[in-house]
């Protein structure tokens, strides 16, 4: 089952349920899908941007809601804040299970042997590995890093 299928069920059954802000959340998800899907029309990809496309959206939508959360902390809107953990729980619930630091790690030494990566001037070529494999698995602000420290930087 493909995440636009998930996101299609999620539609359905907050529907049911009557969970207004899961149902918020997943259209929000749907409508950032189409603009890109528009975006990418006439491309490689014919108009459907790929799973692992979708997965940095959701990354990204969850960074959004991330920032949000600490400016509502600290303007003291517990309203706002505590909508803004509930986005980033129903946004999460949709990515794989991320990938911890020992297992992080592991994937860059592997990637860094694979390629042949010598030093930080092929950091780029290792992160776009790391990007195209483990998209939605890893959080690549956290992974860079991690990156720069293996290649001795």
């Amino acid at each position: 089952m493909s995440l636009r299928d998930d996101f299609t069920t999620a539609v359905k059954d907050a529907m049911k349920s009557g969970d207004k802000a899961r149902l918020s959340v997943v259209r929000m998800i749907q409508a950032g899908l189409k603009d890109r899907d528009i975006a990418a029309r006439g491309g490689e990809h014919d108009g459907k941007i790929p799973e692992s496309e979708i997965l940095s959206m959701l990354q990204k939508m969850i960074k959004q809601a991330e920032e949000t959360l600490e400016t509502a902390l600290k303007a003291g809107r517990e309203e706002m804040a505590a909508a803004s953990k509930a986005e980033i729980e129903i946004l999460s619930s949709f990515l794989p299970k991320q990938m911890d630091v020992a297992e992080t790690k592991a994937a860059i030494a592997a990637v860094v042997g694979e390629i042949g990566a010598a030093g930080v001037k092929d950091m780029g070529k290792v992160m776009a590995v790391l990007k195209e494999r483990f998209a939605g698995k890893m959080d690549f602000g956290k992974t860079s890093p991690l990156v720069k420290e293996a290649l001795g930087g």
